[in-house]
């Protein structure tokens, strides 16, 4: 990190157990080779992330239950300073099943609702331990829980900037659409959400440069947007970037977009070396089982093969084109990259 805490905020936290097993059929009693149990949430996955490369990470979110509580004792067991907000729900546990050939289908739970109190309470959290443990950035990641209305986010970001902090945001949805007016310093949308906030498909990286400049006029200062396995856009105010990364096997994609994010800002966030971190982390997350976060060795590994250029090639097709249909964030089957 260049620099203070990346506080990191996620709304609707979980527990992802991630079984291995040779093929999923539907109907029959599986085998899993391997399990694990991981903190989960987008936010969690970014704090990981930083946390594995040695920088001081805050994760504030609500917990409850038993579930809630093993939560926390993970995430401190991973060196990260867990900032919890109690909640009468208990938090969700998410299943992923993941097969040999990369294929991995997930069942997400709703999680918890929150009370008027409970929103309010996360949101005065983020402000106090913002400011007392000088955060660098803030990262608001992942969907809503019940309870929280889409402006939630842009109610947080317009705090956020008032207190001085800079925002990154990954979200999709109403949610984004909502905080673009607050101007959120980067947001991190995927190509599905990407083509879902411009509402039209996109068949080409042009398409998705396009899409992202239109992010930035309607708002957003900065779009860091993934492409899955075709790479990754960076388009700031005076310049836009691709860059890309090869990987010859994929072990699960769980959480590779967070810690692409974490990279982009460990990084800085901003330029093309900033980019450059996030495909390398990206890319060395889904080589991992679950949802393990890579640690600097993997990243190095991985950063070997980045490709990052000033040239965006425009006429490249989208390996799996999006379109502006509801963002895949729940039950799905995937093969993309971060």
């Amino acid at each position: 990190m260049t620099g203070g805490t990346l506080l990191t905020v996620t709304p609707n936290p979980s527990l992802d157990r991630t079984y291995e097993v040779p093929a999923l059929e539907r109907g029959a009693v599986l085998r899993a080779a391997a399990d694990r149990v991981d903190p989960g949430g987008k936010g969690v996955n970014v704090s990981r992330a930083v946390a594995a490369a040695g920088h001081p990470t805050v994760a504030v979110l609500p917990l409850g239950g038993p579930e809630g509580a093993l939560l926390g004792a993970l995430l401190s067991a991973h060196g990260i300073d867990v900032a919890g907000v109690p909640v009468s729900g208990s938090t969700r546990v998410n299943v992923a099943v993941a097969e040999p050939d990369g294929t991995l289908t997930k069942i997400n739970a709703a999680g918890p609702e929150l009370s008027a109190h409970e929103a309010e309470t996360l949101l005065e959290t983020v402000r106090s331990r913002a400011a007392g443990d000088g955060a660098a950035w803030i990262a608001c990641c992942g969907s809503l829980p019940r309870g929280l209305t889409p402006q939630w986010y842009a109610v947080l970001v317009a705090r956020a900037h008032r207190a001085g902090a800079r925002i990154a945001l990954d979200t999709s949805g109403p949610s984004l659409t909502a905080a673009l007016r607050e101007h959120p310093d980067v947001v991190k949308p995927n190509s599905e959400e990407l083509a879902q906030a411009v509402g039209r498909p996109l068949a080409t990286v042009g398409d998705a440069l396009t899409a992202a400049g239109e992010l930035r006029r309607r708002g957003a200062r900065t779009v860091l947007a993934s492409l899955g396995a075709d790479g990754q856009l960076l388009v700031e105010a005076d310049a836009a970037h691709f860059a890309a990364a090869p990987v010859a096997v994929v072990r699960s994609n769980v959480g590779a977009g967070d810690a692409s994010l974490a990279g982009f800002l460990a990084a800085g966030g901003a330029g093309p070396q900033a980019l450059a971190q996030a495909v390398a982390h990206g890319a060395a997350a889904v080589q991992l089982p679950g949802s393990a976060m890579p640690e600097p060795a993997d990243v190095r590994r991985a950063a070997a093969d980045v490709t990052v250029t000033a040239d965006v090639p425009l006429d490249r097709p989208l390996t799996d084109p999006p379109d502006p249909g509801p963002t895949p964030r729940d039950s799905q089957r995937q093969r993309s990259l971060p």
